[in-house]
């Protein structure tokens, strides 16, 4: 297992600095689970643990929304088809489920299903929930009855046409009578657990290689190049959802699956229809009480919202529908000995504790590293000072429960106090860096103390390096975390824009390159080549790539696209430092208002107080602004793209106010961006229009007083053409 990165800790004391650093090294280990689960039919990591990669990300991402990376996990479904097949674009993608892992995430569901729809809470609204079948996902495409094509999910976009393979299923019909014209039946193909233990014990007789589980097996079975290792093999098949359709399967979810059936397709009996949260968590019980006695495994239970045209209204986030969510059954626990505890200096200079364990398995995964988050976890209390653990601490040799469900890296989840060594102490935090020796304080309000060094503090350095050519940011081929270590212990880049100066400045460089470890002619060149494809940045990239603290991917595409351009962006920030009403008094929160470029900075959905103080701040900073200037010297910033151009609003800021009765405000926000509107949460000069509904107050009177357009909700509606 990999080392820790060095800013994991609990979602609730991490900083956006520290989130941002995880959030890049889980799009990649999600990225490469994916891959070897979905393309090559050979995890390397259990299912629990991909659950906690996902779980992890997501709850970052929940908190921190701005930090969302353009390669954001959420966005990705399953993996590129593998060679060998042929590949088949979905009419309908394919998409993934959100995850729930307890009774309120259930609740909390519920709860944002009713609050996007404009529901109260006890009005009525029904679910239906179903066993989560561990298979892999098919695509069956019926034409006039006749099957004509079957895919697997593949990334969600494309997948691998497997029709020959699918068509020796006996759970799969080739031909059904009384469905549309068009119609893709969608499900999962699984192996049941009996049917596996036999095929595993002839591979076994005949000298052939085993599968590690049912799921594994049924994957590498429908994916064979040859249909006849297919037909051998004991698949079968749930149907549970639909694609591409000439005419509607039924008006609910519960009707379409019983359509399926009469259709000749095997459905879960399983299924059940209930309402509300109580219901859905009572059905999962039941579920989770018959697990071990099913001869299929599963590992969940998906709710989805019973009433079709709901579904519709609630549509889908990235790669996701906001209409169904995944209740994964529970992940382990294990015990085992804290060896040392290490101290990790992040980009933002943050001091991480990591806990070095003696290797246990927990969830099919070899573990032996985990999150310690801070000193005050250390010492058994929260970041109130109310204990935790019971007020336990953790010390050095002691034996820890290591607990892996909701975390990407494990974490402690007790001590055990009667194994506790006689010669184990308190650990004492250090209160200076480890790498460079500076003071590292805890300010108050803060969870972490950090490394007061700064530019001299080479972990600082080199993070800051790693983050710029990361794959959100610069994604350079060919200059990664290592060659970036490397290049600055040699004293050949100290800060960004020493890379794009590297050719220039060594003259021979690509001479001295070839002669060193791992590299040749050719990867010089090609390093070269790859620095001088980034000299033409878009924005949004560049800006998430100066590691501004606060200042995710998401939040950087906000600001690209409120400004335009980056002579916009500086002009703006160095506006918001220099007027005297801010100068005089930051950060004092009334003067900050009075200014301008303030108000209009901090007026950008998603961007809020913190953010701007970081962005102004950052810009003002002279070792900081001239390390910006010194890059962008180097080069060509494309002006960030505004989406829908023909649209009505296209590029105008649009301001929501007072009480919409047609939709809810999410689905307005949503609906104004889709068509390449700015969304403000608040009114100033630069607003172009607000729609305001019953109750408007503040905005209203205020858009009044500047001129600005005001329409109600039958007036937006008209304009974008939405009845």
């Amino acid at each position: 297992m990999a080392d820790i990165p060095q800013e994991d800790r609990a979602v609730d004391a991490l900083d956006r600095a520290a989130a941002e650093a995880e959030l890049a090294r889980l799009a990649a280990a999600i990225a490469a689970a994916n891959l070897a689960y979905h393309r090559d039919d050979a995890p390397e990591i259990s299912d629990a643990e991909f659950d906690a990669l996902k779980r992890r990300n997501a709850e970052i991402e929940a908190r921190f929304p701005d930090l969302k990376r353009a390669d954001s996990p959420t966005d990705r479904v399953g993996a590129a088809p593998a060679e060998g097949f042929a590949k088949v674009t979905h009419a309908r993608r394919m998409l993934s489920l959100g995850n729930a892992f307890d009774a309120e995430d259930v609740v909390d569901f519920d709860r944002s299903v009713r609050a996007y729809l404009g529901l109260a809470a006890d009005a009525p609204l029904a679910y239906t929930a179903e066993p989560k079948i561990d298979g892999l996902s098919l695509s069956l495409r019926y034409e006039g009855g006749a099957l004509v094509q079957a895919a697997t999910r593949g990334d969600g976009a494309v997948g691998e046409n497997v029709t020959p393979n699918a068509r020796t299923i006996d759970d799969i019909p080739v031909e059904i009578a009384g469905a549309p014209d068009v119609v893709e039946i969608r499900g999962e193909v699984y192996m049941g657990r009996a049917d596996f233990a036999a095929l595993n014990a002839r591979q076994a007789e005949a000298g052939a290689k085993t599968f590690a589980n049912p799921r594994n097996a049924a994957a590498g079975s429908l994916r064979q190049l040859d249909p006849e290792i297919t037909r051998a093999r004991p698949l079968r098949f749930f149907a549970y959802a639909w694609g591409e359709t000439a005419a509607p399967l039924a008006d609910t979810q519960m009707g379409a699956i019983g359509r399926l059936s009469e259709l000749g397709f095997a459905t879960n009996p399983l299924t059940a229809l209930c309402t509300g949260a109580d219901e859905m968590l009572a059905h999962y019980a039941e579920i989770e009480a018959q697990r071990a006695t099913l001869d299929y495994d599963i590992d969940g239970v998906v709710y989805k919202v019973d009433d079709l045209a709901l579904q519709a209204r609630l549509g889908y986030r990235a790669t996701t529908p906001r209409w169904a969510v995944a209740h994964k059954f529970p992940a382990e626990l294990a015990w085992t000995r804290l060896e040392r505890i290490e101290i990790q200096v992040g980009r933002t200079g943050a001091l991480s504790p990591v806990a070095r364990l003696t290797p246990v398995t927990v969830g099919g995964v070899v573990v032996s590293n985990a999150t310690l988050h801070n000193e005050d976890y250390i010492a058994g209390r929260d970041a109130q000072g109310a204990p935790i653990r019971d007020g336990k601490d953790i010390r050095e040799g002691d034996w820890v429960q290591v607990y892996r469900a909701g975390d990407v890296i494990p974490k402690i989840a007790d001590v055990d106090l009667s194994r506790r060594p006689a010669e184990a102490q308190p650990y004492g935090f250090p209160q200076t860096c480890p790498d460079c020796g500076s003071t590292a304080p805890r300010e108050p309000g803060d969870a972490v103390r950090r490394c007061s060094g700064g530019l001299i503090c080479p972990a600082q350095a080199v993070e800051k390096l790693k983050h710029f050519v990361s794959r959100a940011a610069f994604d350079i081929d060919g200059l990664g975390a290592k060659q970036v270590e490397q290049f600055y212990r040699d004293g050949w880049i100290a800060e960004p824009a020493d890379i794009f100066a590297l050719e220039a400045r060594f003259g021979s460089g690509a001479r001295q390159l070839k002669n060193r470890e791992g590299w040749g002619d050719k990867s010089a060149a090609n390093l070269f080549a790859a620095i001088d494809a980034r000299r033409t940045i878009p924005l949004a990239r560049l800006i998430f790539a100066l590691g501004i603290r606060h200042v995710g991917a998401q939040s950087a595409s906000l600001l690209a696209r409120h400004y335009g351009t980056w002579e916009a962006v500086i002009g703006a920030l160095d506006t918001a430092a220099v007027e005297p009403a801010y100068a005089a008094s930051a950060p004092d929160k009334a003067a900050l208002a009075e200014s301008p470029a303030w108000s209009e900075l901090i007026g950008i959905d998603g961007v809020g107080a913190v953010m701007a103080r970081s962005l102004v701040t950052s810009f003002a900073q002279e070792a900081e602004r001239g390390s910006i200037d010194r890059l962008v010297a180097h080069l060509t910033v494309e002006p960030a793209e505004v989406q829908a151009a023909d649209s009505p609003v296209a590029g105008k800021t649009v301001v929501f106010t007072g009480t919409l009765e047609r939709m809810t405000r999410a689905e307005a926000k949503a609906r104004a961006e889709a068509l390449g509107a700015k969304v403000s949460g608040s009114v100033s000069s630069k607003t172009d229009l607000l729609v305001a509904g019953p109750g408007a107050g503040s905005k209203a009177k205020k858009a009044a007083e500047l001129g600005i357009e005001t329409v109600d909700e039958d007036g937006w509606l008209a304009l974008i053409g939405a009845s």
